[in-house]
């Protein structure tokens, strides 16, 4: 096509970390390259905002290690190219049940692909820690190298400063309300104030809009649900402080059951550590109800007890709500919309609250499926939309039965 300002070669819709990363990814392949936003650049409504994100290698599910580690290597290469840190490096510390099978997967991810690892009984946990964790008797860790915190908010900028950089077009408060196949003129991309775009492909990208937006341009409604959730911050009592930071050897960490709880060092607030649960309520992005966030009494119970009361945990000291966008299986959508559109259209959502770490990597290959139809090294057979056709429920009932745990510990 005969190129003018309003004419590219991909348009991205949502410039989120995916959104951003993946326009950087096209960008740098000498691609005419829009980037749009609803909001304005680095907004708070979505999931792409905030001050501390975890990167680990040690995943259940062992098809998600292929994606970190290549996204490890690709969170240090954007940042030599913008010449500040995002990615942060510290170990990883898993712990849970001895017979919890999704820590036992755990550990079966690390065999199958080398990952160094060391499985630790409580006596072990506290020596390793020095008293700064303790887990029960019958629970087992699991320490390993590649942990680390990413800066969210920062990583965003990053991306969209270096998609910039190397020539894409970006403009925010651009909320698309429609695509369209126009014979040989491409993809017309619509926008709720009039204006028009014309791509020869398009991405994507909308996190918590990602079903209302795909409804209305070919009638699929994905399972895709908005969750809203709140990340809560604890003071580390007075004397304690520097025993939990980032740059004292001490990690990030899951802990495994349920509630699933996660956490970071203290990075972001001095004398603060991050800790909280993977979960949420059920909203609408457009009108949800801004907190103030509930914090269950079971999390309340583990930062007293895992902490062994180094850290105040009568009530966090600040709370900060954020949107998951979830599947009934908490595995990602990455699939061309297929149908009329064929594959001129790339989706990519559904991170359920933890591909954050992988956006580097998700960036590359979103940019892959729009240029050439396929993603190099790499197997997308457990992100495509087919899986709920093929069985529509997935693992809802399980999902469904953990968000009712969580919300009776309320």
């Amino acid at each position: 096509m005969g190129y003018s300002d309003f004419e590219f070669d991909v348009i991205v819709v949502g410039a989120g970390v995916m959104g951003s990363s993946t326009a950087y990814q096209l960008a740098k392949r000498g691609q005419k390259t829009l980037l749009l936003e609803q909001f304005d650049f680095l907004h708070h409504r979505g999931s792409s905002h905030g001050e501390s994100r975890t990167i680990r290698a040690t995943y259940p599910e062992d098809y998600y290690f292929g994606l970190v580690d290549e996204s490890y290597r690709l969170w240090e290469q954007a940042q030599s190219e913008i010449g500040f840190k995002v990615y942060f490096k510290a170990q990883q510390f898993d712990m849970g049940p001895s017979d919890t099978k999704s820590l036992l997967s755990v550990i079966a991810t690390c065999r199958k692909n080398a990952i160094r690892y060391q499985v630790l009984d409580h006596r072990e946990v506290a020596e390793r820690f020095s008293g700064r964790i303790n887990i029960p008797e019958d629970w087992i860790g699991v320490s390993c190298e590649l942990g680390g915190i990413i800066k969210p908010t920062k990583a965003v900028s990053m991306f969209q400063m270096l998609a910039f950089k190397n020539g894409a077009c970006l403009k925010d408060n651009i909320k698309v309300v429609s695509i369209n196949k126009d014979g040989d003129r491409g993809l017309k991309v619509a926008a709720s104030n009039g204006e028009i775009f014309w791509g020869k492909k398009c991405v994507v990208t909308v996190g918590g809009w990602m079903r209302n937006l795909v409804k209305t341009v070919c009638g699929i409604e994905l399972p895709i649900q908005p969750l809203e959730t709140n990340v809560c911050y604890w003071r580390i009592k007075d004397g304690h402080e520097v025993e939990y930071t980032i740059g004292n050897d001490f990690p990030t960490f899951a802990s495994y059951g349920h509630p699933y709880i996660y956490g970071t060092p203290s990075l972001e607030y001095p004398g603060l550590i991050k800790v909280a649960v993977h979960g949420g309520y059920q909203c609408n992005p457009d009108k949800r109800p801004w907190g103030p966030g509930l914090v269950p009494d079971s999390l309340k119970q583990w930062v007293e007890q895992r902490f062994k009361g180094k850290v105040d945990s009568s009530k966090p000291v600040i709370t900060q709500l954020c949107v998951y966008s979830m599947t009934p299986d908490e595995d990602f959508v990455i699939d061309f919309l297929g149908g009329e559109f064929g594959k001129d259209v790339v989706i990519g959502g559904g991170f359920s609250g933890h591909g954050f770490k992988m956006s580097p990597a998700i960036g590359r290959i979103l940019a892959d499926l729009a240029l050439i139809g396929k993603a190099k090294g790499v197997e997308l057979k457990q992100f495509r939309i087919a899986r709920f056709e093929e069985n529509p429920r997935g693992n809802i009932k399980e999902y469904e039965d953990q968000v009712g745990l969580l919300k009776s510990t309320l």
